[in-house]
């Protein structure tokens, strides 16, 4: 029998403002544990929270993105449970009036090859939600320890309706969550500080049926990797479970990325009572059209649309497309670049190739894992403009351009600067060039041969002769024609 899985996920992102949900507390990841607290976040007697108005407008900002239902009135709850990273035994949340509801995202899935555009679907939304956070457990050898600093950080809870049927279709939706709230400005996603955490719920039936089976949640979720990790191995072992002739439980499940395995944490028969009830120190927040209008008018051009742009105006492959556009200073840097020198396919790779593999090595090597991109642009568009055009005018060759990038990124120096200080020119002189191709030809006979013989492939055992003779500074068309003309002759 032939099984298809069912999934549904909840992701928890977390807001970036400069205080937290209910107070003017700051936060900072990586600050000294228990320092960034107050009142207000212990929940002291006495004290009233008042709601950030950002984090408000960033949750209908991700609604508009989505195309949810944005609420005229948006009320607040007390979600109670007991445990000891939340430090008032309650959490402020939304249960019956969440902000946002409906709505759907958009995925990229990979076409038949790697050159090929993705195919699209939509996975439907149940609700966007916002929250505050709670602290930070961490458990040692003989006790733990607790970390209130992130207690209270406005946290907007995205919960998927079970339309997912595949771990790349889960893998898909992280990826597009993630690249639309980094392009709103409305969070970093990153998972390894946290700020952006996910369950998984996921069950299986036969393909063509319409009830769903029993849904097993998967925890400690840490990367999106993890997730679709995760995701193939449940799947697997559920459907072999069921052939087998046994039951799925109704469970919690942890996922061990180390052993690659989900292990059961508890049983869920059912529900659990978090006793919701309206909060009675904050008022509901109205959020009338107006504001909603100003909202989406913020919404900068989404990712997707910007790549069916690109490849229509710029006639750029997807293989460029699919890398650019997800990131709005590559996007924006090249589009820059254009606008001085109009060679886009030139520029984009030297953006999507030179510029993505500086701005790697850069991140590298710095200690924090910071991004460090927009810091490391020692480059402008104007330098990177006048660099092509240096190539496409003669003057340096396609090889000599990758090398002066490499220092023009680092230093922030001119092409044209360091086409002089190195002596960079191509060698345009016509006989010397010749006289070089023909010792190429005689220094590789075996190669010349094979070609005459229609191996074409071996011309290029002779023109990497040619280019270390004039140190990578002749121009590779013209060689290419040279070479040809000469064993042909």
């Amino acid at each position: 029998m032939e099984y298809e899985a069912v999934i549904g996920l909840e992701v928890h992102v977390q807001i970036k403002t400069r205080s937290k949900l209910l107070s003017s507390c700051p936060y900072e990841f990586g600050a000294e544990p228990n320092t960034l607290t107050d009142a207000v976040t212990m929940g002291l007697p006495g004290t009233l929270p008042v709601i950030n108005g950002e984090a408000v407008e960033k949750t209908v900002k991700a609604g508009l993105i989505f195309g949810c239902d944005i609420a005229a009135v948006a009320k607040w709850d007390r979600k109670n449970y007991f445990y000891p990273d939340c430090p008032k035994n309650y959490q402020i949340s939304q249960n019956s009036n969440p902000i946002c509801r409906g709505g759907c995202v958009e995925i990229e899935l990979p076409g038949p090859s790697r050159s090929a555009m993705g195919w699209h679907k939509k996975i439907a939304l149940d609700r966007i939600h916002l929250e505050e956070d709670v602290g930070k457990l961490t458990h040692f050898a003989d006790d733990s320890g607790v970390d209130f600093n992130r207690a209270g950080v406005p946290l907007m809870e995205i919960v998927s309706k079970p339309d997912m049927r595949s771990a790349d279709e889960a893998f898909a939706y992280l990826n597009s969550l993630r690249m639309h709230m980094i392009c709103a400005g409305i969070s970093s996603c990153d998972m390894e500080k946290g700020e952006m955490r996910c369950d998984a719920n996921v069950s299986i039936r036969p393909v063509g049926e319409k009830e769903l089976g029993t849904k097993v949640e998967i925890k400690n979720l840490n990367s999106i990797s993890g997730v679709k990790n995760s995701l193939e191995f449940e799947i697997r072992r559920q459907i072999e479970a069921v052939e087998a002739g046994g039951e799925i439980s109704q469970e919690t499940r942890r996922w061990d990325a180390n052993l690659c395995t989900t292990t059961a944490l508890r049983s869920k028969e059912t529900a659990f009572d978090y006793r919701y009830f309206a909060d009675p120190d904050l008022m509901p927040v109205k959020i009338s059209s107006e504001v909603r209008e100003r909202i989406g008018n913020e919404i900068p051009e989404l990712p997707f649309r910007k790549q069916e742009r690109f490849a229509a105006q710029y006639d750029l492959p997807y293989t460029i497309t699919s890398v650019i556009c997800p990131r709005a200073d590559l996007s924006n840097f090249f589009e820059a670049s254009v606008a001085i020198h109009n060679n886009p396919r030139a520029i984009a790779n030297m953006v999507a190739n030179d510029m993505l593999r500086e701005i790697s090595s850069a991140n590298s090597r710095h200690t924090q894992g910071e991004d460090q991109s927009q810091k490391n642009f020692k480059i402008s568009p104007k330098n990177l403009a006048e660099l092509v055009k240096l190539a496409d005018d003669g003057v340096i060759s396609k090889q000599i351009a990758q090398v002066a990038f490499v220092e023009m990124f680092q230093t922030g120096k001119t092409a044209l600067e360091i086409v002089e200080e190195k002596g960079l020119r191509q060698n345009a002189d016509s006989d010397v060039l010749l006289e070089i191709c023909k010792g190429a030809i005689a220094e590789n006979a075996r190669a010349a041969d094979e070609f005459r013989r229609g191996k074409d492939a071996a011309i290029n055992a002779i023109k990497g002769i040619v280019m270390r003779a004039t140190k990578g500074k002749a121009s590779t068309a013209i060689v290419d024609k040279t070479l040809r003309e000469l064993l042909n002759s």
